[in-house]
């Protein structure tokens, strides 16, 4: 017999399903993407997003992806791009950091480098389902821990590609990503600073830069 979660926890699975959600709509659509998108739509109830789904389903595409987000694309999608007085190196080493710290692995996720918007979006949303599982395990210092460990993360990482990234996205042309980017940005607030990476117009010819959709993903 299962045991009905409380309104915290609720609360926190909801708000997972919405960025992980926002992670597929900014990932590249092959596979079982589709699919995934479906289930997701009808676990969230933002209309934004709801609608954001919705249209992804019909205009979607890989096609449309590279074209927006790839190398020479309108919008960027990785936060080195929207970085300034920091090295590469060191900002993959500080989000792997975080990634390893609380077994998040974003290949199970997507196939994009460790800075790209929906590895992110992902990892928020990773975050806020073990904060989640904590509030309903009564584990108080866990759910703190992860819940602290989450709001620096979108302070200080996601919140500077959002941010830009919603405007782009905007001018895309493309609906659901105008919808993704806003719903995005509203819920990361805005970014503590602006940077753009140092060597940033070198990105292109490294193969972590690389905008391929990558093997197709088994996860649900």
């Amino acid at each position: 017999m299962s045991v009905p979660l409380e309104a915290p926890a609720r609360q926190l699975l909801a708000e997972a399903a919405e960025w992980r959600l926002i992670g597929m709509l900014l990932e590249c659509p092959s596979g079982s993407w589709r699919g995934r998108v479906e289930e997701l739509e009808g676990e969230v109830e933002d209309a934004e997003l709801r609608q954001a789904a919705r249209l992804a389903l019909e205009q979607a595409s890989e096609g449309l992806y590279h074209s927006t987000f790839g190398p020479g694309g309108p919008a960027p999608p990785r936060e080195a791009t929207h970085r300034d007085t920091l090295q590469l190196g060191y900002l993959l080493s500080e989000l792997n950091a975080y990634y390893a710290s609380f077994g998040y692995r974003p290949e199970s996720v997507s196939f994009e480098p460790p800075d790209h918007i929906a590895v992110e979006s992902g990892f928020v949303a990773y975050l806020k389902f073990k904060e989640a599982f904590a509030a309903a395990c009564g584990d108080a210092e866990a759910r703190e821990t992860t819940a602290q460990a989450c709001r620096e993360f979108v302070t200080e990482h996601l919140a500077s590609t959002a941010a830009p990234l919603k405007e782009m996205l905007a001018a895309s042309g493309v609906p659901y990503l105008e919808l993704t980017g806003r719903a995005m940005a509203r819920r990361a607030g805005p970014a503590k600073q602006r940077f753009l990476v140092l060597g940033a117009s070198s990105m292109e010819g490294d193969d972590s830069s690389e905008f391929g959709c990558g093997v197709e993903d088994q996860s649900s």
